[in-house]
């Protein structure tokens, strides 16, 4: 028997595109990094004004709050609308965090959760973290992206306890549309709705759903928070927003959840309503659309194509099956100084696929995607 939980036995190798690209840093090489995610480090203008927010005399005192201040979760509610009570908002210290929280609501040892592939790559691992198991079902694409119902279905068993969506989804840029949100209200499983990315569309289109939060037929969890709306991850704040049958139940397990960990920070808390309305969102915004603008036009007649993208911070390239996703990966990092990701990072069912990040600063951008263009 070993020391260590059976939750931990991940591979702790690191992959054959990060070990070429730590010796190409180690070597001084100027690389054009497409890959960028982390927006405090991608050249936008943080206002200075939200620092003082954090400055609140009242973080002082300490009154813990397990499902986190009302005067924050009000500003939550004020984010959606008020089309949710403060009431059934559970805040968190991030997303993670939130999936965590929901994994021990819903799932005993062993029990199953449906998650999407393609799409974040850490589902398994938060599922293992919680003793549960992540079944993938299939999303197609046919010039768009769809939920593959036949493949949810094949997934479906006696031990399912969830049924994942993010929306939109992480690297697809997919909304999920109403219709889709009708079949899967009918299956009568709970539904844990990731919208971490919402409010970063393209274009309009009547038929997406933008958030599962408000009047629904099952119970449902909208997570969000302030990571990707207001571009400021190192704020640890995130959120549940609960909703449907058997919500006030599931509410009152998740506070005796949040009470055992108490991770919510009171400074944060209390900053919100200062920093929910960052003006950083419209600069991402700004760039992610001028930024998929150039990779459209750049890989116009070219053998590369930009796959169809809804929203989001970022775009998926079908490349020539000529060679693997990874050769593809390795070869444009070793030869042309551009990194990409790969499409196996995010579980793309067949190759060829490369990922980029539309967050990259402008120029880096397009000198990146003009190599890569190049090729084709």
């Amino acid at each position: 028997m070993g020391l260590f939980s059976s939750r931990l036995n991940w591979n702790l190798q690191t992959n054959r595109l990060s070990d070429l690209l730590g010796r190409k840093r180690r070597a001084g090489g100027s690389i054009l990094d497409l890959t960028e995610s982390n927006p405090t480090q991608a050249g936008f203008d943080y206002p200075p004004d939200l620092v003082p927010a954090l400055a609140d005399e009242r973080a002082l005192r300490y009154d813990p709050s397990p499902a986190g201040l009302i005067s924050a979760r009000k500003t939550i509610s004020e984010y959606y609308g008020n089309t949710i009570d403060p009431a059934h908002i559970l805040l968190t210290a991030s997303t993670s965090e939130a999936y965590a929280y929901l994994f021990k609501l819903l799932a005993d040892p062993g029990d199953e959760v449906l998650v999407p592939r393609p799409s974040y790559p850490l589902f398994e691992y938060l599922a293992m973290l919680e003793s549960a198991v992540a079944r993938q079902y299939s999303l197609r694409y046919d010039g768009a992206w769809h939920i593959d119902f036949e493949s949810l279905s094949r997934r479906l068993t006696p031990r399912t306890r969830a049924i994942v969506v993010v929306n939109p989804n992480n690297p697809t840029g997919s909304f999920l549309k109403q219709d889709e949100l009708e079949r899967l209200e009918s299956l009568q499983i709970p539904i844990i709705s990731d919208e971490v990315f919402s409010g970063y569309e393209f274009g309009e289109d009547r038929s997406r759903v933008h958030t599962l939060a408000g009047p629904r037929r099952v119970l449902t969890f909208s997570m969000s928070g302030l990571s990707k709306i207001a571009a400021l991850p190192q704020m640890k704040l995130g959120w549940i927003a609960a909703s449907g049958p058997g919500r006030e139940a599931a509410l009152e397990r998740l506070e005796l959840i949040a009470d055992t960990y108490l991770s919510a920070g009171t400074p944060v808390q209390l900053a919100l309503p200062k920093l929910i309305v960052s003006p950083v969102r419209q600069q991402i915004q700004r760039r992610t659309r001028d930024n998929l603008s150039v990779l459209r036009a750049a890989l116009d007649g070219s053998s590369f194509q930009a796959l169809n993208v809804e929203g989001g911070w970022y775009a998926t390239i079908q490349v020539p099956r000529i060679r693997s996703e990874e050769e593809w990966s390795l070869m444009l990092l070793g030869e042309h100084d551009v990194l990409v990701q790969p499409g196996f990072f995010f579980d793309f069912e067949s190759e060829a696929f490369l990922v980029v990040s539309l967050l990259t600063p402008p120029e880096t951008f397009r000198q990146g995607i003009r190599r890569i263009a190049a090729l084709g």
